[in-house]
């Protein structure tokens, strides 16, 4: 099963903890916290959106789907973050495919409980609001660096912010997932995979990347490298 629910933890997710007392203890009757494995879809573009995830760790990537079935990353999200809660204001379908790249924790709410809070909350409609002017400058940032920079800088950047929001140095990940993400061939992530390796900044075997030295890395990447926090 892709899904599992399991026990509210401690609350990981930093948009939920930097909530008021008052305003979390609202939200909480509706939050249902699921363990999400690699691959699961939470959203398709083009559908209705039906929840709210707010992720405690893992990592969620936003792809945008071309009709040719082709897609490209534009922007990811991790604990710092929320996904489809635009959908609170009437957003109603999504307009990327939102896939769990690093298996996760989640809590999750039904959007029209959403709506309803949100309707009477100045405090979430501002968080709601920040952090997806946030998403849009990450999606920005995204676009141009696709653009501009080489396959190895925007891998090594990939890495490093995977890397951030898992909380660890090991990551587990296809060369096809890594192709996908960054639009471009599967030959070519094996190339630079490959290349980044020879440095010492990494080893990649079998579907797992495990990051031996981070400033290599960092040296390597593009000045698009954000952490979650920036």
């Amino acid at each position: 099963m892709a899904r599992s629910t399991i026990p509210l933890p401690p609350l990981q997710n930093a948009l939920l903890t930097s909530l008021s007392v008052d305003l979390l203890d609202q939200l909480a009757p509706g939050l249902t916290t699921l363990g999400l494995q690699q691959g699961t879809v939470l959203c398709e573009a083009g559908e209705d959106i039906d929840d709210i995830y707010f992720p405690h760790d893992g990592m969620l990537s936003l792809l945008a789907v071309m009709k040719d079935g082709n897609v490209v990353e534009v922007a990811t999200v991790g604990r710092e973050g929320v996904v489809g809660a635009m959908a609170g204001f009437g957003v109603g379908k999504s307009q990327v495919r939102g896939v769990v790249q690093l298996s996760m924790t989640a809590s999750k709410m039904p959007v029209a409980r959403f709506q309803l809070l949100l309707r009477a909350s100045d405090e979430l409609q501002a968080m709601t609001i920040r952090y997806n002017e946030m998403l849009l400058g990450q999606a920005r940032v995204t676009a141009a660096c696709n653009v501009l920079h080489s396959v190895r800088a925007r891998l090594c950047r990939w890495l490093l912010q995977a890397s951030d929001r898992a909380g660890s140095d090991t990551i587990a990940l296809t060369q096809q997932s890594l192709a996908e993400m960054l639009g471009v061939r599967r030959t070519s992530v094996t190339e630079v995979a490959q290349a980044i390796q020879e440095t010492g900044a990494i080893i990649y075997s079998r579907g797992v990347i495990v990051i031996l030295d981070r400033q290599r890395l960092l040296q390597s990447s593009c000045e698009c490298y954000q952490t979650p926090s920036d």
